[in-house]
C-alpha cells in the first residue's frame, strides 16, 4: 500500500503563539484517515498548513515526494484538495458554474475528460443534477456540503480533505454525507476526514488521531480508538470497562 501524504513534525504558528505543535501523520491509499479533538485543537489549522494555505516548519511529502515548499495550486495540480468548513462556495454562481470552478487546473492543462467528470458527478449526487440552474446561496446546508464535495472531486483528487463536512447539518443529512464519504473511499479516493462528531468520524475511517491543544496525544485503528476509554468517555460519551 503506497502512501500518499506523509506529515512530520509540523509545527504552524499565528505570530509568537503555535497552534499546532510537532504534528506527524500519515494517509496510505484507498484509506480515510480521520482527525477528531474538540474545539481549538487546530484541527483546520493543520489542514490548512497541508494544503500550503498557512505557513509552516516541519515535512510536507505528497505520493513520496517532497511538497514542503509546493504552492497551493500545484499541490491542487498534484491531486491535493481541501473542502473548507464553511465550504466558500460562489452563492450568486450557479451549481453548474461552481462545479465547473472545481475542474479550473485541468482546463488550464488542457483536460478533455472534464465533462465525462462532472456527468460522474451528477450520477454521485443526484440533487445537484436537478439544481443545476440554481443559484448556490439558495441550497440547503446538506445540498451546499454535496455541492462543496462535487466541486471538490471535479478536480479528480488523490487525497481529499474534509474539513467537518458535518457541521451544521441535521441527523439524516449527516448520515448521507457520511454514506457518501465511504462510498468515495470505495472508488478509489482516499481522505483525510477533520471531524467533530467523533462518533461518525471512527466508524467510517480505518485509522485515526486524536488532536487536543495542537498535539497528536492518541493514535491508533479507529476500532482500537473507539474502544480506548479516554476516548471513549471525552468524545463518545460512554464508559468503557
Amino acid at each position: 500500500m503506497s502512501t500518499l501524504l506523509e506529515v512530520r513534525d509540523l509545527r504552524v504558528a499565528y505570530g509568537k503563539v503555535e497552534a499546532v505543535h510537532g504534528v506527524s501523520l500519515t494517509v496510505d491509499e484507498s484509506r480515510i484517515v480521520t482527525v477528531i479533538g474538540p474545539n481549538g485543537a487546530g484541527k483546520t489549522t493543520l489542514l490548512g498548513a497541508i494544503m500550503g494555505l498557512l505557513p509552516s516548519r516541519g515535512a510536507i511529502s505528497l505520493y513520496g515526494a517532497d511538497a514542503t515548499r509546493t504552492p497551493v495550486e500545484e499541490r491542487v495540480a498534484n491531486g491535493l484538495c481541501l473542502v473548507p468548513e464553511r465550504r466558500e462556495l460562489f452563492a450568486a454562481m450557479t451549481v453548474a458554474d461552481n462545479l465547473e470552478l472545481g475542474a479550473f487546473q485541468r482546463y488550464r492543462s488542457g483536460d478533455k475528460a472534464i465533462a465525462a467528470t462532472r456527468d460522474e458527478v451528477y450520477q454521485r449526487f443526484p440533487r445537484l443534477a436537478e439544481r443545476r440552474g440554481q443559484l448556490a446561496g439558495t441550497l440547503s446546508g446538506g445540498e451546499r456540503q454535496m455541492l462543496a464535495l462535487g466541486r471538490a472531486l471535479m478536480a479528480k483528487p488523490r487525497l481529499l480533505m474534509l474539513d467537518e463536512p458535518s457541521l451544521g447539518l441535521a441527523p439524516l443529512i449527516v448520515k448521507e454525507i457520511f454514506r457518501i464519504i465511504s462510498a468515495l473511499k470505495a472508488a478509489g479516493v482516499s481522505i483525510l476526514l477533520v471531524e467533530q462528531n467523533a462518533r461518525a468520524a471512527l466508524q467510517v475511517a480505518d485509522h485515526g488521531y486524536v488532536l487536543e491543544t495542537g498535539e497528536v496525544v492518541i493514535e491508533g485503528a479507529s476500532a482500537d480508538l473507539a474502544g480506548d476509554p479516554r476516548v471513549a468517555a471525552t468524545y463518545l460519551g460512554q464508559k468503557v470497562a
